[in-house]
């Protein structure tokens, strides 16, 4: 348990340091943004699905 908080912990930091280095996360192209007078609405489908392979990754290697 204690090693897989110690990776955790050190992925949210890679992540964290890709965000201050500028990498758009959250802002990717095939992420649906509607802006149309005072409705605004936002769904992020390729955010969605990077995130879902890297997690299934993830997964996948602590499962073995």
């Amino acid at each position: 348990m204690g090693k897989t908080l110690v990776l955790v912990g050190l992925a949210v930091a890679g992540l964290g340091l890709l965000i201050m280095m500028g990498v758009p996360l959250g802002r990717l192209p095939g992420d649906f943004a509607v802006r149309r007078g005072n409705f605004s609405f936002y769904f992020p489908l390729a955010t969605s699905i990077i995130l879902s392979i890297i997690l299934t990754l993830i997964f996948a290697f602590f499962r073995r």
